[in-house]
Formats: structure tokens, C-alpha cells, sequence
């Protein structure tokens, strides 16, 4: 009886599979990983200025692009926020603004140690530079904004490339700045990001 009790779920499971399997081959829906990327970061001092900015990356930790009937339709992208690099110092000043960035002062990157953003929609742009425009959601330290910016999006077969314009974000909308100190004052809201991201599977 146990072995015939097996046997039918074991029927079961494998029908169920390919039943699933069968759906999404007909929904068309298909995941592709991205395989490279590069993402850049900008702050800035009040008086901005070359010798005021400071520049930096951060590191992509897994990504995939959404396609339905091999059309492009989203994304989801994770970013490992304790990875994240300072290019304009070096030693010990490095080092303190590196410190200071995942401290509780800013990105608080223990208790919050992953960044997400969502492709809700790529949209048709006409510029000299930019193909499209790209909509989407963004997560730092757990509070979600809708952003959108220009961006070159190139697509062959399941083969992806985006690249992204400067766009930029507000700091105070992700609750990063120094709690209770005039230092505050002297640093811009406006965080500049651009990225690019792609795939090589065709």
C-alpha cells in the first residue's frame, strides 16, 4: 500500500512539474542573470566642485532580466551595500569616509546591508544620447522610492545591455545624514548614481 501511495505521488509530482514547465514555456516568461556590471556613486559638498566631490562604486550582488515573449519587460537587481568603495582618497582618509558611509551616520550597511532596485517599465525615449527611459523602484535601508532616467537599452535575442545616464537621488528621502550634528549642513542632498549592467546569454 506504502509503495503504491508513493508511486502516485511520485506521478503526481513529475505531471505537476511539467504541467508548471509547460506554462511558462506558453507565458513566455523567461529569466536571464546579468553577468557584468558597474555601478557609480557621487556626494557632494554644499559649494560643489571638483576638490569637494567625493566618488565611489558599489557592487552588484546578483541581478536577472524579465522577458515575456522575448521582449524585455523588467528587472531585479540586488546590491551589496558593504562592498561599496570610496576612488577619490586613499589611506587613512580613505578608510574614515569608507567607515563613515556604513556607519549609522549614512547607509548603516550592518543593519541594512543590501540595496535593491526593480525595472518596473522601460519605456521609448527619444534623445541624442538615450534610447529609452526607465522606470522603477529602489530600496536603501528599507524605504522604497520610484525613480526613472534615461538609459541605452540594447537587446539581442536574451543578450541585454543597459546603460543608464547620471540620474540622481535624494539622501533625505532614504534617511541618510548625520543625526544631530552641523556637519549635515555642509554635504548636498543630491547623490549621483550611473550604472550599467548587461547580460551575454543569447
Amino acid at each position: 500500500m506504502k509503495k503504491i501511495l508513493l508511486l502516485s505521488l511520485l506521478i503526481f509530482g513529475v505531471t505537476f512539474g511539467f504541467s508548471q514547465r509547460k506554462s511558462n514555456q506558453k507565458d513566455g516568461v523567461r529569466l536571464v542573470r546579468s553577468t557584468k556590471s558597474d555601478i557609480r556613486w557621487w556626494g557632494h559638498k554644499i559649494f560643489k566642485s571638483e576638490a569637494t566631490t567625493h566618488t565611489g562604486g558599489l557592487q552588484l550582488k546578483m541581478g536577472k532580466f524579465i522577458f515575456d515573449d522575448k521582449k524585455l519587460q523588467g528587472g531585479e537587481f540586488v546590491i551589496d551595500m558593504r562592498a561599496m568603495t570610496v576612488t577619490d582618497l586613499e589611506g587613512e582618509e580613505q578608510k574614515k569616509l569608507l567607515d563613515d558611509l556604513k556607519s549609522v551616520n549614512f547607509f548603516e550597511v550592518r543593519r541594512f546591508p543590501m540595496a535593491m532596485f526593480e525595472i518596473t517599465k522601460i519605456l521609448p525615449f527619444k534623445s541624442d544620447e538615450y534610447n529609452s527611459e526607465i522606470i522603477g523602484n529602489i530600496t536603501i535601508k528599507g524605504i522604497r522610492k520610484t525613480i526613472s532616467f534615461p538609459a541605452n537599452v540594447i537587446t539581442d535575442d536574451y543578450k541585454v545591455s543597459i546603460q543608464s545616464a547620471k540620474f540622481s537621488l535624494n539622501r533625505q528621502d532614504f534617511d541618510i545624514f548625520y543625526k544631530s550634528s552641523l556637519k549635515d549642513l555642509l554635504i548636498k542632498d543630491q547623490i549621483d548614481m550611473q550604472f550599467s549592467v548587461s547580460s551575454d546569454k543569447k
